[in-house]
């Protein structure tokens, strides 16, 4: 439970919340159910298994994990394939995961040089760098690439090798470190066969199948709180009203249409499908939300509250333009308005909002650090707060991207997770705690007349809506959604098929399309994100009975930026650098 302010004078502990978003859009459509690109199920292997291994071993760790529903799906179909695929022989339907299991590897030039050039998406320092073998081949690769005849002269266990070490660079340093299997193999090194690279799947199929229940027997247990985000991962304020974009920005450009047809009825889907996956999943209904991207607006707010849940959050600077238009800004270093939960009018729902400092120091600073010099930093931050004085609803909410962090931190943020876990659970100033067990402790949070809309990055919908690529990507969307709404007014859906075209609309609906538009994205990243999202587009109209527009076969948008992370996280605040 959360901390109430201790008597005897001893000083109450601070209490603190961290919160892992874990998310990624959904790479496949409705109709073929084939994955394009393979990062839900890498991340899965890597990622998320680490993070529930590392809460695991931390009896006195309590955090928030936030998922968005459509990874759900995506994990446990995966799990079901490879499943399927072992007992049955049945077909993987991600190119690179089936190319694990394929007795043979690709006979096409075209075939051979896109396998080897997928073996390469890999951070170079600590995924590729570390094993000399792997290292050797990317090397190869990178020939090819200007020598791409020689493809005809590799032996296939050039290919048996390459995708074998890549999948062995994207297992969590947990499994590496417990699995006897993954030790054998690497020990191995070279000349994987069928059978070597059957056991890597077998050991990527018992990741993807537990690696949820493991989450849910945490709670269960009431040692994490888990939350969601809507379906899939629509900016909600934007859906409800695309003018909410300019009371952050008031010059924003926006696009042609004045809303975004039926908002709030999509909205409304997105809450109620998410929902109702969360609880197929962990048996239980949420009580908290991050929507997605921390996109909030007074009505989003005021519709969370409507569908029962207790808490949301989003970024600091939304609540200093919320709390500045109000005139309620308190001025100062100790930002005790931060630190705190609010209430909008009208609303039940109390709202949390990001410490960016500390939160982009995880995402951001600390990973060339050594772990025990990161982690008394971050809890020298916390103990000046705490010494500030703790009142009764002050509550330090740290959020950030569960997942795309520790590829740049040495063996996948292992020895940092390790250390900041045991130094929080043992502080005898700090609690760790959820936001569900806060909103529990603090009935009445501060009140707020309204929110000003905006997104945890930078406070505003800049990274998603307000210049040309962006924009033209929302008229594509209103106008695919459109034709629906006329396609089901006139009776010519209905069904498993309708129920299809929805779904598919909601995948299109997703953030992640828009946040990879534009320049200073990185042009791989961004191509294979707008491809995506053309495609996307495309099956929609295939699922209408319509033919596809001619626009969707040309490039909307090109990368060519260097930003941090390879434009996978953003900074909260333009300010902390």
């Amino acid at each position: 439970m959360c901390a109430e302010r201790a008597r005897g004078g001893k000083p109450a502990p601070l209490r603190v919340v961290l919160c892992w978003h874990m998310h990624q859009p959904q790479y496949r459509d409705v109709k073929e159910r084939r994955y394009a690109l393979p990062w839900t199920y890498l991340h899965a292997i890597k990622d998320y298994v680490d993070m529930v291994a590392h809460l695991e071993a931390a009896p006195g760790a309590r955090v928030v994990v936030n998922f968005a529903p459509v990874l759900l799906e995506q994990i446990d179909d995966y799990a079901r394939q490879v499943h399927d695929n072992l007992d049955h022989g049945a077909e993987i339907r991600d190119p690179l995961l089936a190319a694990l299991a394929a007795e043979t590897p690709p006979a096409g030039e075209a075939e051979r040089l896109q396998l080897a050039e997928a073996c390469l998406k890999a951070n170079q320092k600590h995924l590729i760098e570390p094993y000399p073998d792997y290292r050797m081949l990317t090397q190869m690769v990178h020939w090819l690439r200007e020598h791409p005849a020689g493809l005809a002269y590799q032996s296939e266990g050039f290919f048996a090798d390459l995708v074998t070490w890549y999948h062995l660079a994207w297992l969590g340093e947990t499994v590496r470190r417990e699995d006897g299997r993954v030790r054998a193999l690497m020990e191995k090194g070279r000349g994987f066969d069928l059978h070597d690279r059957r056991t890597l799947l077998t050991v990527i199929g018992e990741i993807l199948a537990s690696v949820l229940p493991r989450y849910r027997k945490l709670a269960e247990a009431e040692r994490v709180e888990l939350a969601f985000s809507p379906y899939a991962h629509p900016i909600v304020p934007l859906l409800l009203d695309l003018r909410a974009a300019r009371e952050s920005l008031p010059e924003a450009p926006l696009p042609a249409a004045k809303a975004y047809p039926g908002g709030e009825e999509r909205v409304r889907w997105h809450l109620d499908r998410g929902m109702a996956v969360f609880e197929r999943h962990f048996g239980r209904k949420p009580l908290g939300c991050w929507p997605s991207e921390g996109g909030l607006s007074t009505a989003t707010v005021r519709l969370l509250s409507e569908h029962g849940i207790r808490w949301t959050a989003s970024g600091e600077t939304v609540l200093a333009n919320s709390l500045r238009e109000a005139g309620a800004l308190e001025e100062g270093e100790d930002r005790r308005w931060l630190h705190r939960p609010y209430r909008v009018e009208k609303s039940d729902t109390a709202c949390f909002f990001r410490d960016d400092g500390l939160s982009d120091a995880i995402g951001f600073k600390y990973a060339d650090w050594h772990a025990d010099d990161a982690v008394g930093e971050f809890v020298h931050h916390l103990e000046t707060i705490a010494a500030r004085g703790v009142e009764p609803d002050t509550v330090v909410s740290v959020i950030l991207d569960g997942e795309n962090a520790w590829e740049y931190y040495p063996a996948n943020g292992y020895h940092f997770l390790t250390a900041l876990y045991a130094r929080l659970s043992d502080h005898p100033l700090i609690e760790m705690t959820t936001f569900a067990d806060c909103v529990q402790a603090i009935p009445a949070p501060r009140a707020l007349s309204r929110l000003v809309a905006g997104s945890w990055v930078y406070g505003t919908f800049s990274t998603w809506i307000g210049d040309k690529d962006k924009n033209r990507g929302w008229e594509l969307l209103i106008e695919a959604k459109q034709h629906l709404d006329t396609a089901i007014r006139a009776g010519r859906l209905g069904g498993e098929r309708l129920e299809q075209a929805l779904e598919q609309l909601a995948i299109c609906e997703g953030s992640d399309w828009c946040w990879w538009f534009g320049d200073y994205n990185p042009a791989v990243a961004v191509s294979d994100f707008e491809r995506l999202y053309r495609h996307h587009l495309a099956v929609l109209y295939e699922l209408m009975g319509e033919p596809v527009p001619e626009v969707l076969s040309r490039v909307l948008t090109h990368g060519g930026g260097h930003p941090a992370a390879g434009g996978t996280m953003r900074r909260g605040s333009e300010g902390h650098q």
